[in-house]
Protein backbone atom coordinates (compact mmCIF):
# COMPACT_ATOMS: atom_id res chain seq x y z
CA UNK A 1 0.00 0.00 0.00
CA UNK A 2 1.54 2.90 -1.23
CA UNK A 3 1.38 6.61 0.92
CA UNK A 4 -1.82 7.97 -1.36
CA UNK A 5 -3.72 4.88 -0.51
CA UNK A 6 -3.22 5.26 3.42
CA UNK A 7 -4.06 8.84 3.34
CA UNK A 8 -7.33 7.86 0.99
CA UNK A 9 -9.79 6.94 4.48
CA UNK A 10 -9.09 10.55 5.32
CA UNK A 11 -8.46 12.90 2.64
CA UNK A 12 -10.60 15.47 4.26
CA UNK A 13 -9.47 15.19 7.68
CA UNK A 14 -5.37 15.79 6.35
CA UNK A 15 -6.90 18.71 4.55
CA UNK A 16 -8.71 19.99 7.61
CA UNK A 17 -5.60 19.60 9.72
CA UNK A 18 -3.28 21.35 6.95
CA UNK A 19 -5.80 24.46 7.40
CA UNK A 20 -5.78 24.56 10.93
CA UNK A 21 -2.13 24.30 11.18
CA UNK A 22 -1.94 27.20 8.88
CA UNK A 23 -4.32 29.05 11.09
CA UNK A 24 -2.94 28.44 14.23
CA UNK A 25 0.52 29.04 12.81
CA UNK A 26 -0.21 32.44 12.48
CA UNK A 27 1.56 35.44 14.82
CA UNK A 28 1.26 39.00 14.93
CA UNK A 29 5.46 38.71 14.78
CA UNK A 30 6.61 38.22 11.41
CA UNK A 31 9.32 36.18 11.81
CA UNK A 32 7.72 33.82 13.24
CA UNK A 33 5.11 33.73 10.47
CA UNK A 34 8.31 32.92 8.17
CA UNK A 35 10.54 30.74 9.59
CA UNK A 36 7.75 28.39 11.00
CA UNK A 37 5.69 28.31 7.45
CA UNK A 38 8.67 27.77 6.25
CA UNK A 39 9.73 24.14 8.19
CA UNK A 40 6.28 23.20 7.91
CA UNK A 41 6.01 23.42 3.92
CA UNK A 42 9.13 21.94 3.88
CA UNK A 43 7.44 18.63 2.25
CA UNK A 44 7.33 16.19 4.99
CA UNK A 45 5.17 13.38 5.18
CA UNK A 46 3.05 14.11 7.65
CA UNK A 47 2.94 10.72 9.18
CA UNK A 48 2.64 11.25 13.04
CA UNK A 49 -0.82 13.43 12.63
CA UNK A 50 -1.50 11.17 10.03
CA UNK A 51 -1.67 8.19 12.84
CA UNK A 52 -3.51 10.04 15.01
CA UNK A 53 -6.58 10.56 11.89
CA UNK A 54 -6.19 6.68 10.96
CA UNK A 55 -6.18 5.51 14.83
CA UNK A 56 -9.25 7.64 15.60
CA UNK A 57 -11.16 6.51 12.69
CA UNK A 58 -10.56 2.93 13.41
CA UNK A 59 -12.02 3.31 16.77
CA UNK A 60 -14.73 4.55 15.31
CA UNK A 61 -14.74 8.55 16.04
CA UNK A 62 -17.07 10.73 15.03
CA UNK A 63 -16.44 14.13 16.12
CA UNK A 64 -13.48 16.66 15.43
CA UNK A 65 -11.02 17.13 18.14
CA UNK A 66 -9.40 14.76 16.39
CA UNK A 67 -8.07 17.08 13.71
CA UNK A 68 -6.54 19.48 16.66
CA UNK A 69 -4.67 16.43 18.26
CA UNK A 70 -3.21 15.79 14.67
CA UNK A 71 -2.27 19.30 14.68
CA UNK A 72 -1.13 19.29 17.91
CA UNK A 73 1.44 16.49 17.40
CA UNK A 74 2.86 17.97 14.13
CA UNK A 75 3.85 21.23 15.81
CA UNK A 76 5.56 19.27 18.61
CA UNK A 77 7.22 17.23 16.08
CA UNK A 78 8.08 20.74 14.09
CA UNK A 79 9.67 22.42 17.17
CA UNK A 80 11.78 19.02 17.70
CA UNK A 81 13.03 19.43 14.27
CA UNK A 82 13.97 22.82 14.57
CA UNK A 83 16.07 22.21 17.54
CA UNK A 84 17.66 19.08 16.71
CA UNK A 85 18.98 20.97 13.90
CA UNK A 86 20.74 23.71 15.50
CA UNK A 87 22.30 20.97 17.90
CA UNK A 88 23.38 19.33 15.05
CA UNK A 89 24.54 21.68 13.24
CA UNK A 90 22.49 20.60 9.79
CA UNK A 91 22.37 22.28 6.98
CA UNK A 92 19.91 20.44 4.88
CA UNK A 93 16.80 18.37 5.67
CA UNK A 94 13.82 17.41 3.24
CA UNK A 95 16.03 19.01 0.45
CA UNK A 96 16.29 22.33 1.54
CA UNK A 97 18.11 24.42 3.74
CA UNK A 98 17.47 24.32 7.32
CA UNK A 99 15.73 26.99 9.14
CA UNK A 100 18.70 27.63 11.30
CA UNK A 101 20.97 28.15 7.75
CA UNK A 102 18.88 30.58 6.79
CA UNK A 103 17.43 32.51 9.72
CA UNK A 104 20.39 31.50 12.43
CA UNK A 105 20.24 29.34 15.60
CA UNK A 106 18.80 32.13 18.08
CA UNK A 107 15.91 32.06 15.89
CA UNK A 108 14.79 28.91 15.37
CA UNK A 109 15.08 27.60 18.95
CA UNK A 110 12.55 30.65 20.16
CA UNK A 111 10.41 29.68 17.13
CA UNK A 112 10.40 25.94 18.04
CA UNK A 113 9.62 27.41 21.61
CA UNK A 114 6.48 28.37 20.12
CA UNK A 115 5.42 25.88 18.47
CA UNK A 116 5.72 23.62 21.63
CA UNK A 117 3.75 26.49 23.74
CA UNK A 118 0.94 26.68 20.62
CA UNK A 119 0.31 22.95 20.97
CA UNK A 120 -0.17 22.99 24.46
CA UNK A 121 -2.16 26.38 23.87
CA UNK A 122 -4.12 23.90 21.37
CA UNK A 123 -4.18 21.23 23.91
CA UNK A 124 -6.13 22.97 26.85
CA UNK A 125 -8.69 23.39 23.75
CA UNK A 126 -9.59 20.26 23.49
CA UNK A 127 -10.75 19.77 26.99
CA UNK A 128 -8.84 16.44 28.14
CA UNK A 129 -6.89 16.23 31.34
CA UNK A 130 -5.94 12.29 29.26
CA UNK A 131 -4.97 13.84 26.18
CA UNK A 132 -2.81 16.59 28.32
CA UNK A 133 -1.26 13.84 29.85
CA UNK A 134 -0.34 11.87 27.29
CA UNK A 135 1.26 14.84 25.63
CA UNK A 136 3.14 16.13 28.49
CA UNK A 137 4.66 13.12 29.31
CA UNK A 138 5.40 12.48 25.45
CA UNK A 139 7.26 15.65 25.11
CA UNK A 140 9.20 14.91 28.35
CA UNK A 141 9.96 11.89 27.16
CA UNK A 142 11.43 13.55 23.93
CA UNK A 143 13.57 15.93 25.70
CA UNK A 144 14.93 12.94 27.86
CA UNK A 145 15.55 11.25 24.50
CA UNK A 146 18.08 13.67 23.20
CA UNK A 147 19.81 14.16 25.70
CA UNK A 148 20.48 10.38 25.60
CA UNK A 149 21.26 11.24 22.07
CA UNK A 150 23.96 13.77 23.23
CA UNK A 151 25.73 11.59 25.46
CA UNK A 152 25.97 8.72 22.89
CA UNK A 153 27.22 11.28 20.27
CA UNK A 154 30.92 10.52 19.46
CA UNK A 155 31.02 7.63 21.77
CA UNK A 156 32.38 4.29 20.27
CA UNK A 157 30.99 1.94 23.42
CA UNK A 158 27.30 3.36 22.54
CA UNK A 159 25.48 -0.42 22.85
CA UNK A 160 22.52 -1.35 20.79
CA UNK A 161 20.69 -1.20 23.90
CA UNK A 162 21.36 2.09 24.32
CA UNK A 163 20.86 3.30 21.15
CA UNK A 164 17.29 1.40 21.18
CA UNK A 165 16.12 3.41 24.34
CA UNK A 166 16.90 6.75 22.23
CA UNK A 167 15.12 5.36 19.68
CA UNK A 168 11.97 4.70 22.12
CA UNK A 169 12.50 8.29 23.76
CA UNK A 170 13.25 10.65 20.95
CA UNK A 171 11.36 9.05 18.12
CA UNK A 172 8.70 6.17 18.75
CA UNK A 173 7.31 8.53 21.71
CA UNK A 174 5.87 10.52 19.58
CA UNK A 175 4.26 7.76 17.33
CA UNK A 176 3.10 6.47 20.59
CA UNK A 177 1.13 9.14 21.56
CA UNK A 178 -0.38 9.89 18.01
CA UNK A 179 -1.83 6.37 17.82
CA UNK A 180 -2.85 5.92 21.57
CA UNK A 181 -4.94 9.55 21.17
CA UNK A 182 -7.67 8.39 18.68
CA UNK A 183 -8.97 6.02 21.57
CA UNK A 184 -8.64 8.30 23.82
CA UNK A 185 -10.75 10.81 22.22
CA UNK A 186 -13.06 7.82 20.74
CA UNK A 187 -13.18 6.54 25.21
CA UNK A 188 -12.30 3.25 23.81
CA UNK A 189 -11.42 1.10 26.95
CA UNK A 190 -7.92 1.37 28.63
CA UNK A 191 -6.35 -1.84 27.36
CA UNK A 192 -7.37 -1.04 23.46
CA UNK A 193 -5.49 2.27 23.88
CA UNK A 194 -2.77 0.70 25.09
CA UNK A 195 -2.69 -1.51 22.65
CA UNK A 196 -2.87 1.53 19.73
CA UNK A 197 0.05 3.02 21.52
CA UNK A 198 2.11 0.12 21.89
CA UNK A 199 1.35 0.00 17.98
CA UNK A 200 2.86 3.79 17.85
CA UNK A 201 5.97 2.51 19.99
CA UNK A 202 6.59 0.13 17.30
CA UNK A 203 5.78 1.71 14.22
CA UNK A 204 7.83 4.99 15.46
CA UNK A 205 10.70 2.00 16.07
CA UNK A 206 10.36 0.68 12.75
CA UNK A 207 10.34 4.26 10.48
CA UNK A 208 13.85 4.95 12.82
CA UNK A 209 15.35 1.92 12.26
CA UNK A 210 14.83 2.40 8.40
CA UNK A 211 16.03 6.10 8.43
CA UNK A 212 19.27 4.24 9.92
CA UNK A 213 19.29 2.07 7.14
CA UNK A 214 18.34 5.13 4.31
CA UNK A 215 21.41 7.16 5.34
CA UNK A 216 23.87 4.60 4.03
CA UNK A 217 22.38 3.29 1.13
CA UNK A 218 19.47 5.81 -0.33
CA UNK A 219 20.54 8.93 -2.69
CA UNK A 220 20.80 12.50 -1.36
CA UNK A 221 17.79 13.64 -3.64
CA UNK A 222 15.58 10.66 -2.02
CA UNK A 223 16.49 10.92 0.92
CA UNK A 224 16.53 14.64 1.57
CA UNK A 225 19.60 15.56 3.31
CA UNK A 226 23.49 14.40 2.93
CA UNK A 227 24.24 10.68 2.89
CA UNK A 228 25.95 10.05 6.15
CA UNK A 229 25.07 12.84 8.09
CA UNK A 230 24.86 10.46 11.03
CA UNK A 231 28.59 10.00 10.62
CA UNK A 232 29.60 13.48 10.12
CA UNK A 233 28.12 14.15 13.61
CA UNK A 234 29.36 11.44 15.23
CA UNK A 235 26.78 9.67 16.13
CA UNK A 236 26.90 5.68 16.72
CA UNK A 237 23.41 4.85 14.64
CA UNK A 238 22.67 0.66 14.83
CA UNK A 239 24.33 -0.35 10.81
CA UNK A 240 27.41 1.33 12.70
CA UNK A 241 26.93 -0.58 16.11
CA UNK A 242 26.65 -3.75 14.24
CA UNK A 243 29.35 -3.49 11.62
CA UNK A 244 31.98 -3.11 15.28
CA UNK A 245 30.74 -6.09 16.30
CA UNK A 246 31.78 -8.06 13.23
CA UNK A 247 34.12 -6.41 11.48
CA UNK A 248 37.81 -6.45 11.48
CA UNK A 249 40.15 -4.96 14.23
CA UNK A 250 41.26 -2.56 11.16
CA UNK A 251 37.81 -2.10 10.26
CA UNK A 252 36.37 -1.56 13.94
CA UNK A 253 39.30 1.21 14.61
CA UNK A 254 38.21 3.25 11.79
CA UNK A 255 34.80 3.17 12.65
CA UNK A 256 35.40 4.05 16.21
CA UNK A 257 38.04 6.75 15.43
CA UNK A 258 35.33 7.73 12.82
CA UNK A 259 32.43 8.24 14.97
CA UNK A 260 34.73 9.83 17.81
CA UNK A 261 36.36 12.44 15.63
CA UNK A 262 32.86 13.12 13.70
CA UNK A 263 33.39 13.82 10.04
CA UNK A 264 33.09 11.56 6.50
CA UNK A 265 37.07 11.43 5.94
CA UNK A 266 36.62 7.52 6.39
CA UNK A 267 32.96 7.40 4.80
CA UNK A 268 34.25 5.05 1.88
CA UNK A 269 35.64 2.03 4.45
CA UNK A 270 32.77 2.73 6.61
CA UNK A 271 30.51 1.92 3.78
CA UNK A 272 32.06 -1.25 2.71
CA UNK A 273 32.29 -2.66 6.63
CA UNK A 274 28.43 -1.70 6.37
CA UNK A 275 28.23 -3.77 3.62
CA UNK A 276 30.44 -6.60 4.21
CA UNK A 277 28.98 -6.91 7.41
CA UNK A 278 25.55 -7.01 6.45
CA UNK A 279 24.69 -3.97 8.70
CA UNK A 280 21.73 -2.87 6.58
CA UNK A 281 20.23 -6.18 6.30
CA UNK A 282 20.24 -6.63 10.26
CA UNK A 283 18.97 -3.19 10.62
CA UNK A 284 16.40 -3.31 8.08
CA UNK A 285 15.24 -6.49 9.54
CA UNK A 286 14.72 -5.68 12.88
CA UNK A 287 12.67 -2.72 11.38
CA UNK A 288 10.41 -5.41 9.97
CA UNK A 289 9.86 -7.18 12.94
CA UNK A 290 9.02 -4.03 14.52
CA UNK A 291 6.55 -3.21 12.10
CA UNK A 292 5.12 -6.64 12.42
CA UNK A 293 4.55 -6.40 15.73
CA UNK A 294 3.08 -3.02 15.43
CA UNK A 295 0.47 -4.94 13.23
CA UNK A 296 -0.45 -7.37 15.80
CA UNK A 297 -1.42 -4.56 18.20
CA UNK A 298 -4.38 -4.06 15.80
CA UNK A 299 -6.43 -7.24 16.21
CA UNK A 300 -9.00 -5.62 18.74
CA UNK A 301 -10.13 -3.09 16.24
CA UNK A 302 -13.36 -3.79 14.00
CA UNK A 303 -12.22 -3.94 10.38
CA UNK A 304 -12.14 -1.05 8.30
CA UNK A 305 -10.35 0.98 5.98
CA UNK A 306 -8.80 2.82 8.22
CA UNK A 307 -7.84 -0.27 10.39
CA UNK A 308 -6.37 -1.48 6.39
CA UNK A 309 -4.56 1.76 6.45
CA UNK A 310 -2.83 1.35 9.28
CA UNK A 311 -1.52 -1.73 8.55
CA UNK A 312 -0.56 0.11 5.07
CA UNK A 313 1.44 2.29 7.15
CA UNK A 314 3.65 -0.24 8.86
CA UNK A 315 4.57 -1.60 6.31
CA UNK A 316 4.96 1.56 4.25
CA UNK A 317 7.68 2.22 7.12
CA UNK A 318 10.07 -0.29 6.41
CA UNK A 319 9.53 -0.33 2.45
CA UNK A 320 10.10 3.30 1.92
CA UNK A 321 13.33 5.13 -0.16
CA UNK A 322 12.87 8.48 1.67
Amino acid sequence: MDIERIRAPIADDLQAVNALIRQQLHSDVVLINQLAGYIIDGGGKRLRPLTVLLSARACGYAGAAHINAAAIIEFIHTSTLLHDDVVDESSLRRGRETANAIWGNQASVLVGDFLYSRSFQMMVGIGSMRVMEILADTTNTIAEGEVLQLLNVHDPDTTEERYMAVIHCKTAKLFEAAAQLGAVLTDRPRDEELALGRYGMHLGTAFQLIDDVLDYSASSAELGKNIGDDLAEGKPTLPLIHAMRHGTPEEVRIIREAIEQGGLEHIDVVSRTIESTGALDYTARLAAEEAERAITQLGALPDSPAKDALVGLARFSVSRRY
